[in-house]
């Protein structure tokens, strides 16, 4: 059995099957949603245990921590960083885990970012 114009694209298979070859898909990944990590601001935490937590677990500068720190002081939270979700809520209880382990009530929560 030969091809003729009309079976452009199929390929002749052993005996008389011709078989048109599938069609690609293309699957669109979507993107992981992204959580904010929140400090929430307490009275009894000492500034510099915050600064101290934040430059250990966010890998932020002196600076930068300080500058988290008197935002959350100041309006009551602050956005430290945005990540995945379980990697947001990994570093959140970490970091909530490192004030409680010193005795402060310091409390890091997550939220989706909209």
């Amino acid at each position: 059995m030969r091809l003729g114009p009309s079976d452009k694209g199929r390929v002749r298979l052993a005996g008389d099957t011709v078989v048109k070859p599938r069609a690609k898909v293309r699957r669109k990944v979507e993107r992981p949603r992204l959580h904010k990590v929140i400090l929430v601001n307490d009275d009894f935490t000492p500034r510099e245990f915050v600064v101290k937590v934040l430059k250990a677990e966010f890998r932020v500068t002196q600076d930068q921590a300080y500058a988290i720190m008197i935002t959350a002081h100041r309006r009551g939270v602050c956005v430290v960083a945005v990540y995945a979700r379980d990697i947001a809520e990994t570093k959140a209880t970490r970091a909530t885990d490192a004030g409680r382990a010193a005795g402060y009530p310091l409390l890091f929560t997550t939220e989706p970012e909209e």
